[in-house]
């Protein structure tokens, strides 16, 4: 019998995982699933917007894959720490395939990004969808009347969409009851979502982009003279060569948009391109009170230029969000410019050379590129790898059951039904609120709901 260690249950882990126990060329796969957290599925509990149903209830095919008789489910397990060093899991598993993401954002390396008011688009996603390592993050939102988020993917169109929804649409989903209060009492009505590039380089979807027009009582408005700015805005024709549909479609929604007059509605997001921070401004008290950009324009080559002409946006809010980093795991490779582990197909490479039973999957693997259904074939190629090294691998006696090693290190593992029982509680919590579910986001209560003696923690 094969047994792997698979570190994550996001959907690259549990894509990985899948595809060990359902391939037929290897016999008696046994995987055990192991995640910092109490709480299963990743990204997809802890980072797609609670407003996203529809892609949230991909945690029902996940959950089918966690509850299969040959996967086992190990929460409130740290890997890479004292006490389960990533030599020592190594050491109780043939394999092991590290799935850990990418959990770092960037910086924007400006002027007064230390302001009270500044913070990560990550640590509001966390904040807002109950991750426990956000229980003490504090966006003071009372007073808020206009923010700015930086960056054109859709972690910036999430939080912009979040800012500007209101909350009788929030209250039906399972964002944690504090951050929903907090979004309550902001008096915000206008959020300006600044791109450093042209419209027709934005790496949003068109449904998210679409769906910021269609929020109730909110007026979506873009810039004709910057959409003009680009010159695939303005040749429809070349466009189309130029430009992969999505893109294409994007162009649209923005025309339409720039088309419309303004409205009455209370509230205004407004989607601005060909502008580069350069300095956060701050008023008494240390606190941000505008973001000072620099007009840019195309320079023939994909990239942008520096005008040298500024322009400052009030804000008393300001989120980054321009891309993700992976951090090092203790004991793993790591190549800090691409933040991700250096492998071949998957099998991580030490010094040039595959090192025997490691793998990587997902984000840490190719960096923090495509959709959640990207990480399936990610998955599925480091798994292939790992198959066709299975000979060699199950050649090594193990221990025993990795389970009692782990308990011997002191640590207190959450298992599926202690997840269930998270479950329960939240169902429970919700019902007190008179909401539906509602998701418990801090350590000590999910561990109080799991029966966990102890906690993992931040």
């Amino acid at each position: 019998m094969l047994r792997v260690a698979v570190v994550g249950s996001g959907p690259s882990g549990v894509y990985a995982a899948q595809t060990l126990v359902q391939q037929r060329e290897v016999p008696g796969v046994r995987v055990d699933v192991l995640d910092r957290l109490p709480a299963p599925y990743g990204l997809v509990r802890y980072g797609v917007a609670p407003d996203h149903e529809k892609i949230k209830s991909l945690q029902g095919s996940l959950r089918t894959v966690l509850e299969d008789e040959r996967i086992r489910f190990l929460g409130n397990v740290e890997v890479g720490g004292a006490a389960l060093p990533t030599s020592r899991l190594l050491e109780l598993y043939h394999a092991v395939v590290y799935c850990v993401g990418a959990a770092r954002d960037r910086l924007l390396g400006i002027p007064g990004e230390e302001l009270a008011g500044v913070h990560s688009a990550t640590a509001f996603v966390s904040w807002y969808s109950g991750h426990p390592d956000a229980a003490d993050e504090v966006f003071d939102l009372p007073g808020v009347d206009t923010a700015v988020v930086v960056g054109a993917g859709n972690v910036a169109v999430d939080v912009t969409r979040i800012l500007a929804r209101g909350t009788a649409e929030l209250a039906p989903t399972d964002m944690p009851q504090p951050a929903l209060g907090a979004l309550a009492d902001s008096g915000l009505r206008r959020v300006s979502m600044v791109a450093r590039r042209g419209p027709s380089q934005g790496k949003f979807t068109t449904k998210e982009l679409r769906e910021l027009g269609t929020l109730p009582g909110v007026d979506a408005w873009a810039d004709p003279a910057e959409l003009a700015l680009d010159p695939l805005y303005t040749d429809p024709g070349a466009a189309a060569a130029a430009l992969p549909a999505v893109a294409r479609r994007n162009l649209e929604v923005l025309r339409g948009w720039a088309g419309e007059p303004p409205s009455a509605a209370p509230r205004r997001i407004a989607l601005r391109f060909y502008l580069r921070p350069v300095e956060v401004l701050g008023g008494p008290g240390g606190r941000v009170t505008a973001v000072r950009f620099e007009r840019t324009a195309p320079d023939g080559r994909g990239g942008v230029t520096g005008t040298g002409v500024h322009e400052d946006i009030e804000a008393q809010l300001v989120l980054r969000s321009v891309g993700y980093m992976g951090v090092p795991l203790a004991g793993l490779p790591f190549d800090p410019v691409r933040g991700t582990v250096p492998h071949a197909a998957g099998r991580v490479l030490r010094a040039g050379r595959a090192s025997v039973g490691e793998y990587v999957a997902g984000w840490i693997k190719r960096g923090p590129t495509g959709v959640i259904g990207t990480n399936r074939p990610c998955a599925k190629e480091t798994a292939s790898s790992l198959l066709q090294d299975a000979a060699a691998l199950a050649r090594r006696e193990l221990p025993g059951d990795p389970l009692d090693a782990l308990r011997a290190a002191g640590l207190h593992p959450v298992r599926w039904p202690g997840w269930l029982a998270i479950e329960s509680a939240e169902a429970e919590l919700g019902r007190s609120l008179g909401r539906r579910s509602v998701k418990i986001p801090d350590w000590p209560g999910l561990l109080a709901a799991a029966g966990s003696p102890g906690p993992a923690g931040p």
